[in-house]
């Protein structure tokens, strides 16, 4: 099998997740003592013991989110599972900061800070209350465009997240996507739904924190990933440090385009996918994107055991 490595974005964090790979392997549990030290704070102690509420806002969530996968990905490495056997690695939205630590493009501690940085600017660049996002489930891609052009009506409203063939979420100012939400039921969506979010991700309103990226990811060192990243952007593999930088300022306001990048690497043969870190939502979307991948979650001492022993087989 050619296999590739996808990491979850937020809205996979839960209170306790990695800390059984933190205990089970010292290696799990150097990452989020990495995470710590980079953030100056306890983040592992949110993580194993804080609040939910607390967890998912979006300054903790974001590194929260990379350190659980790491530390996947550290258990992964003391089985003898090196990210050299994947073809390719790719994340959603914040995921694509766990991939590039895990392709060894950023260290774990500039990750761990540049998503401080990017969840805290995400979070202010809307005044609270002004933004909305909400899913369009049971409508293809250029349905769902159409419906958030129709309901922009002089705001932003733009397709955020390209999830899957029945998954568009949407992204703008409050009234617009709501509009959006009424508009969708009548062109057949089978549900549409405001998301329990704070802040209007990936639109033309996260431009104050695009800027903030672009300042934050020019003080950073960055290498060429072991393993091409199939980006957000542009759902085709990139290895150029230069190329990626500029595409992860472009994600901030641009769509995910995850339905492209999983047929991107499927039509590049890959036939298996490791969801490493929290959570199953990439796992399915995988499915309902190409059947004919495979997938395998990556969150636990078990999984990692089994995820290892599977190569070897």
């Amino acid at each position: 099998m050619t296999r590739a490595f996808i990491f979850p974005g937020q809205g996979a964090q839960t209170i306790g997740m990695g800390r059984d790979l933190a205990e089970a392997y010292p290696e799990a549990r150097a990452v989020f003592d990495e995470v710590d030290a980079a953030l100056g704070e306890k983040l592992s102690t949110l993580i194993w013991e804080g609040e939910q509420d607390d967890l998912t806002l979006t300054r903790n969530a974001q590194p929260a989110l990379m350190a659980t996968s790491m530390a996947a990905m550290a258990a992964l490495r003391a089985e003898g599972v090196e990210v050299g056997r994947a073809a390719y690695v790719a994340g959603h939205s914040l995921g694509e900061y766990s991939a590039l630590a895990a392709a060894g493009a950023l260290s774990i501690g500039d990750a761990a800070r540049l998503l401080r940085v990017r969840g805290e600017a995400m979070q202010q660049a809307v005044p609270a209350g002004e933004g909305a996002m909400a899913a369009l489930l049971g409508l293809d891609f250029d349905t769902a465009t159409a419906v958030a052009a129709e309901a922009a009506q002089g705001e932003i409203c733009e397709a955020a997240n390209d999830n899957d063939p029945a998954q568009v979420v949407i992204s703008g100012h409050r009234e617009a996507v709501a509009r959006a939400t009424e508009i969708a039921k009548e062109r057949g969506a089978k549900r549409a739904v405001m998301l329990p979010v704070s802040a209007p991700f990936h639109c033309a309103l996260m431009q104050p924190a695009a800027d903030a990226m672009a300042k934050a990811l020019a003080e950073v060192d960055m290498n060429a990933p072991v393993v091409p990243l199939v980006g957000n952007v542009t759902a085709q593999a990139e290895s150029s440090p230069t190329v990626i930088r500029t595409n992860l300022v472009a994600q901030v306001t641009g769509r995910v385009r995850w339905r492209e990048s999983v047929m991107w690497m499927a039509a590049h043969g890959v036939t298996e996918m490791w969801e490493i870190g929290a959570g199953k939502a990439l796992s399915g979307m995988v499915k309902r994107i190409d059947r004919a991948v495979a997938t395998r979650a990556v969150s636990t001492p078990d999984e990692v055991k089994a995820a290892a022993a599977a190569l070897d087989a």
